[in-house]
């Protein structure tokens, strides 16, 4: 699956509009501090769906190293250009 950043932030776009009720703008820069209701459990949501729609698995503790949606997308970009276990 070769995918390029901005079809990985409207996926993530789309992934956000169903976790959180209050309308979150998927942008590079956006973090946990931008959105209310990103807690950690939310988080925990946000990181299972992420695995189940890019068909990727994280390293424990990997994501919580990422400081924004860009550099979790860019994370995300890695396992999925990679054949990844």
């Amino acid at each position: 699956m070769s995918l390029t950043k901005n079809e990985v932030l409207a996926r993530l776009q789309t992934i956000f509009d169903e976790l959180f009720l209050d309308e979150v703008v998927v942008t590079p820069d956006l973090s946990a501090h931008d959105v209310e209701e990103w807690d950690s459990l939310q988080h925990i949501s946000l990181v299972v769906t992420v695995e189940e729609v890019f068909n990727v698995k994280f390293r424990v503790g990997e994501v919580e190293t990422t400081k924004n949606v860009g550099e979790f997308a860019d994370l995300i970009l890695q396992r999925t250009s990679v054949n990844y276990v």
